[in-house]
């Protein structure tokens, strides 16, 4: 069973990702030092929207995640819109997880832009490549990867904030104060991973207590690392704060050069790593959605207990590398990678918060928070801006796709279609996380953590 130290280390896990070691610069490239306003509100909302989550996970306790909560709530066609929307959000998350990497390189290395395509193309070969063979990371190493990025955090916010100039609060909105708005539509990147423990709800002794405890804890930890290193980076670094490696470069001002480099190799261990889950995780998703009937039977092979779901990955590589092609042939930012990456995850909790509404006790404290949490995500949605678009149309696939199914005329021929299984269950199942967090024991799991499959069914 879990104990509520253990649930709070995956949650924290969960959300603490790559994103902290590139997300400090983009919002202050999109609202200069007003976006510590942006890092404050997110932190905020994440109170109701993980006590949402919380709430749904000791009610419900179920590995199907928020994709049970909303098939509970709405029905089939909702949650394959959920399992849509992680699964195409995969390969555009990826690639600016891997030009995140890529940067450190850079700044490590020299070459400049050059240097950050290869190694973000390298590290998306060695990831695609490594599942082809059902290779996993070692959850162990990704486990103290992420013990690491924690410890890197409070080392780099605690000795450089000895340097902090108050001056470099000023001009504090340049941007206006729209910007902040922007800013916090890309920290959404930073901030999912919140449902992540709730698939794991049944693992608990008393999820009704546990859940709630683990997840305050990790809201306190995440919150405290989070802000502390956005208020470091812009009241130490300044102007420099919109660098490719500020993380590394806080540390170098708090500590030393040396340290730097020790920063830039833990970097890039580390979005191996979570790209790794990315990868993985995106798979085993794409095949549960075939077996179920969210997507063509084609995607299906692989979707078994221990087995390799090459097909699903072989798709998720492709459309990478598609997003990567385009990324070196227009220049296209991280930040837009990041955008469209987001508007999928709001859509995510936006669905899950409506689920909760209807499953949630009214006028209780956890309804209250789903009400908080819709809105916020509404909120959010619209300061996507046209980023959501894409969002928006993967959901009406989805939706005209089920429609389709369920009207008989699913392309391929039923009997083609493999034997229905009662729920996926990845070999060694522990914890992961969603796009852009650290995975926790078995990558393969991060689709079930992020709530898209198990016992969530599409075509019941």
């Amino acid at each position: 069973m879990m104990t509520v130290p253990q649930g709070a280390a995956l949650s924290i896990g969960a959300v603490l990702g790559t994103g902290v070691i590139a997300l400090p610069a983009l919002a202050a490239q999109t609202a200069g030092p007003a976006s510590l306003l942006a890092w404050a509100a997110l932190i905020l909302l994440s109170v109701p929207l993980a006590a949402t989550v919380a709430a749904l996970g000791a009610r419900h306790p179920d590995a199907g995640g928020v994709a049970t909560y909303v098939r509970r709530a709405f029905g089939a066609r909702a949650a394959a819109v959920v399992g849509w929307s992680f699964y195409f959000a995969v390969p555009i998350g990826t690639p600016a997880a891997a030009l995140f990497g890529g940067a450190y390189v850079a700044a490590a290395l020299g070459g400049g832009t050059r240097t950050v395509l290869l190694t973000a193309v390298g590290l998306m070969l060695v990831v695609t490549v490594g599942n082809l063979g059902g290779v996993r990371v070692s959850g162990r190493l990704q486990l103290g990867l992420a013990a690491l990025l924690i410890t890197l955090l409070l080392t780099a916010t605690a000795t450089s904030l000895p340097h902090a100039d108050p001056a470099n609060l000023h001009p504090f909105a340049p941007h206006g104060w729209w910007a902040v708005g922007s800013a916090a539509a890309v920290l959404v990147w930073g901030f999912a991973g919140w449902e992540a423990v709730t698939s794991l709800a049944a693992d608990f002794r008393r999820p009704a207590r546990d859940l709630p405890r683990a997840t305050a804890i990790a809201l306190l930890v995440v919150g405290v690392l989070y802000f502390g290193i956005a208020a470091a980076s812009i009241l130490v670094l300044g102007p420099a704060a919109t660098g490719d490696a500020p993380l590394a470069e806080l540390l170098a001002r708090g500590v030393g050069g040396t340290v730097r480099a020790i920063a830039e190799a833990v970097v890039f261990l580390l979005t191996l790593g979570t790209m790794n889950a990315y990868h993985a995780g995106a798979a085993k998703l794409g095949a549960g959605l075939g077996r179920d009937g969210a997507l063509t039977a084609w995607f299906a092979r692989g979707s078994g207990a221990g087995e390799v779901p090459r097909r699903s990955l072989a798709v998720v590589a492709g459309l990478g590398g598609v997003s990567m092609l385009v990324v070196a042939l227009t220049g296209t930012t991280t930040r837009a990678l990041v955008l469209l990456t987001s508007g999928a995850f709001v859509l995510v909790y936006l669905m899950g918060s409506a689920a909760a509404l209807r499953l949630l006790p009214r006028r209780s404290p956890a309804w209250w928070c789903a009400g908080v949490s819709l809105v916020a995500s509404l909120a959010l949605l619209v300061l996507t801006g046209w980023y959501v678009l894409s969002t928006l149309v993967v959901a009406a696939g989805a939706l005209l796709y089920v429609r389709r199914t369920r009207a008989g005329r699913h392309p391929t021929p039923r009997g083609d279609r493999p034997a229905r299984a009662a729920a996926v269950r990845p070999v060694a199942y522990r914890a992961a996380a969603p796009p852009g967090s650290v995975a926790q024991e078995d990558v393969s799991a991060v689709a079930r953590l992020a709530g898209l499959t198990g016992e969530a069914r599409f075509d019941e």
